[in-house]
């Protein structure tokens, strides 16, 4: 055989070799004995740790190369500490998703300096428990409605975790609108603890979700005992487990709130419309975001999730990947007015 036809046989065999391995290396799913971790941020057991948890036992089924998928707690400034280390630590390769509190978009529109993170930028996968809020009250304390809350002089202490939760916005937004005074005490790590400390008396109130509120303890036996009571919710409609609780759109009407203060409530109340989000580092490479947006759909849609949800009481309505990162952009494009407002409510 001449020096020619050796090579020649020698490129083919290289090509082939090439052609075989990237073959092989494309028909081997990128997340095949891969982990992809959820870091959630706020404390075990809550309603975010629940999801988080269900994903993680039923997502890698719908997930090409069905990786291991594990939750880790990292609580901390009301889930600033995860989102943060999700947007600037993790690596861009789809392996560490985040699941913070719906309200973190307003620490960015705040400017807030523990915000190093940009949510335009976060990938949106998901959002399940779309909800309206309700502020309630340790029943034995002596502001037994909106009106008590709005003529006594010392403001009733409520719980927060951190700058952007539910209890913040609710707060805000009643000061707001109504002229609400509360003493806001943030730094809990998480909703159980701040219901702990009711139960303590160490603080008078909350807010949180209406689902939230009716699909776990210690709730099923405050509401037997009559130990809690319900001030206000937020939804267009009275839910029919607050009968005795007005709405926020009753009681601006009967305040005559102007269009700006009602333009701030509904720029706050993004955060219960989005739910409980799951997000991804930036730069994730397009066709595993859509693989993870889908997978997530899939997940909360099977039916043993369902019926599960059913005896746990939580709500499993859930929006796209694509819709959550459609409100982000829009809530985040506000008027410098309503942002000023906003900044000015949160100092």
């Amino acid at each position: 055989m001449r020096i020619r036809d050796i090579i020649a046989a020698a490129l083919v065999g290289l090509i082939s070799l090439f052609w075989g391995s990237a073959a092989q290396a494309q028909a081997t799913p990128f997340y095949k004995d891969k982990t992809i971790r959820i870091i959630v941020g706020f404390t075990a057991g809550g309603l975010y740790d629940q999801y988080a948890r269900i994903l993680s036992r039923h997502m890698p089924k719908y997930i090409p190369g069905n990786p291991n998928i594990i939750v880790q707690n990292m609580p901390g400034a009301g889930s600033l500490t995860a989102t943060n280390y999700v947007y600037s630590v993790a690596k861009p390769d789809g392996l560490t998703l985040g699941m913070p509190g719906s309200g973190i978009y307003l620490d960015q529109m705040l400017g807030r300096k523990e915000a190093t993170f940009d949510v335009t930028k976060l990938a949106w996968l998901g959002s399940v428990d779309q909800r309206d809020l309700v502020l309630y009250m340790k029943a034995d304390s002596q502001w037994k409605s909106i009106d008590d809350i709005l003529n006594i002089s010392e403001p009733a202490k409520c719980g927060a975790t951190g700058t952007s939760d539910l209890t913040t916005i609710m707060v805000n937004i009643l000061e707001e609108t109504l002229g609400a005074k509360f003493n806001n005490v943030r730094g809990y790590p998480g909703g159980v603890e701040i219901d702990l400390a009711i139960e303590k008396g160490e603080i008078h109130c909350r807010g949180t979700g209406i689902t939230t509120h009716f699909a776990r303890e210690p709730y099923f036996t405050w509401h037997k005992s009559g130990f809690d009571r319900h001030i206000v919710q937020t939804g267009a409609k009275k839910d029919s487990r607050l009968p005795d609780a007005p709405t926020l759109s009753e009681l601006m009407d009967k305040k005559k709130t102007p269009a700006l203060s009602r333009n701030v409530a509904r720029v706050m109340l993004v955060s219960a419309t989005l739910g409980r989000p799951l997000i991804g580092t930036p730069g994730i490479p397009p066709e595993r975001i859509k693989v993870l947006r889908e997978a997530y759909l899939k997940a909360f849609a099977e039916p043993e999730v369902v019926q599960e949800a059913k005896k746990s009481r939580l709500d499993l309505e859930t929006l796209a990947g694509a819709e959550v990162e459609t409100q982000i952009r829009e809530v985040m494009n506000q008027p410098q007015e309503v942002i000023e407002r906003v900044k000015k409510l949160s100092e």
